[in-house]
């Protein structure tokens, strides 16, 4: 899509108002207007979230009631298998 030099002149006018009319409001709810300005801002300006760390023990517990889930699995397959 073109834009004209005047469609660009109105779209850089209205934007000025929206800041403005949004300074406002946010002075009006007690706010700071730079936290209305953060607020609508993309997601990519928030801090990432801290990766969680799980302990080996942690793991390895994990992981062997993972196995004995598997192997109570098993055995009740067999038995069934073993029953018809």
């Amino acid at each position: 899509m073109t834009l004209s030099s005047s469609q660009l002149r109105r779209a850089a006018a209205l934007q000025e108002k929206i800041e403005a009319m949004q300074d406002e409001l946010a002075k009006l709810l007690g706010g700071s207007a730079k936290a209305s300005a953060s607020s609508s801002s993309s997601a990519a300006e928030k801090p990432a979230r801290k990766k969680r760390v799980m302990s080996a023990a942690a793991r390895k517990a994990i992981a062997d009631a993972q196995r004995r889930r598997w192997a109570k699995q098993k055995g009740e397959a067999s038995a069934d298998k073993k029953a018809k």
